[in-house]
């Protein structure tokens, strides 16, 4: 009986310890399972526990399964949930800093993206640490491309579509195009293709596989007009609660899931355009009338932006045209 009072107490003992000895944390994502960004969120999850030795578990909840794509960077700022990733550009309305990765036309290539990233990530960081986030990684979409329900070869088969919009710099090309801008998540593209809400669209091959484009849609342009990027953002809080150790772990993995994430979404650039072709999407090189009329919308664009942006946004286009 003392012997096995001995181990009850130590069992009882070594259970808080065991407890107390792992973080959880909970990671909410805006898109599904199958897409590029998710199972590249997915390998950072697991080098994290396999570089902690378990100390840090994270779970990750993609297709805004546990907290919408809009809530997911305020989630993070207020503690409910201590890291996620959301579209760097959704934040433009807060600090325009935030869009200068999807100014039409401004960086259209992966090398011109990169560039474009180094210049802006110092600002990044200083505006998150403002408000106790903590930038992780990065990573781009494939270039943009513009849907269509019809052809389209001038700037005037676009007029009075409506068009799904997801932050401020896609509601300005709507805007200047004679468009109607409609916000609308990647998740809930097929329900307002199907159901008539919007009729075009610019967004990127990947998304475009992952809605199933061919289901709702016949056209696909070949624009590049620019390569939005995601962020994985940390509450600096919870970031700090860690070992040195475990910090060490998590930057680490981030890094790489970084460069991961680059090769990713270029090989993901051949690989859903040409799933696009294979489902029956009409994929083409725009006219040279729609390149001059998008290329006119991005030279005005791009003026705004930087008109608008300030310091900061004057120290991003310095250090991006050095």
């Amino acid at each position: 009986m003392k012997h096995l009072s001995t181990l009850l107490l130590a069992a009882a003992v070594a259970l808080p310890t065991a407890a107390l000895a792992e973080t959880t944390w909970d990671m909410p994502t805006p898109y599904p399972e199958g897409n590029f960004h998710t199972k590249n969120d997915m390998a950072f999850v697991d080098e994290v526990k396999e570089k902690t030795g378990g100390d840090l578990v994270i779970t990750l909840h993609p297709n805004q399964s546990l907290i919408k794509h809009p809530d997911i960077k305020s989630s993070v700022r207020d503690g409910i949930v201590p890291i996620g990733e959301l579209l760097v550009s959704r934040l433009e309305n807060e600090n325009p800093i935030w869009g200068v990765d999807s100014v039409p036309f401004l960086a259209t290539s992966y090398d011109a993206a990169k560039k474009l990233y180094d210049a802006q990530k110092p600002v990044m960081e200083k505006v998150l640490a403002k408000e106790g986030l903590k930038l992780l990684y990065s990573v781009p979409w494939p270039p943009q491309g513009l849907y269509a329900k019809k052809d389209v070869s001038q700037m005037s088969d676009l007029k009075g579509l409506t068009f799904r919009a997801y932050n401020k710099g896609t509601e300005a090309i709507a805007s200047k195009a004679g468009m109607i801008p409609t916000q609308i998540e990647a998740s809930d593209i097929p329900t307002a293709f199907s159901t008539g809400r919007v009729e075009a669209m610019m967004t990127s091959p990947s998304t475009g596989v992952d809605s199933k484009a061919w289901d709702f849609l016949s056209n696909y342009y070949d624009l590049q007009a620019w390569l939005p990027r995601n962020m994985v953002i940390v509450s600096q809080d919870a970031f700090d609660a860690l070992s040195e150790a475990d910090q060490k772990a998590v930057m680490d993995a981030a890094a790489t899931a970084e460069t991961r994430g680059w090769e990713a979404s270029k090989e993901e650039t051949k690989r859903t355009t040409q799933l696009l072709k294979d489902n029956g999407i009409k994929v083409e090189e725009p006219s040279d009338a729609l390149k001059t009329g998008f290329t006119d919308i991005g030279e005005d664009l791009t003026a705004a932006w930087k008109a608008s942006a300030g310091e900061d946004g004057a120290a991003i286009i310095d250090a991006y045209q050095k």
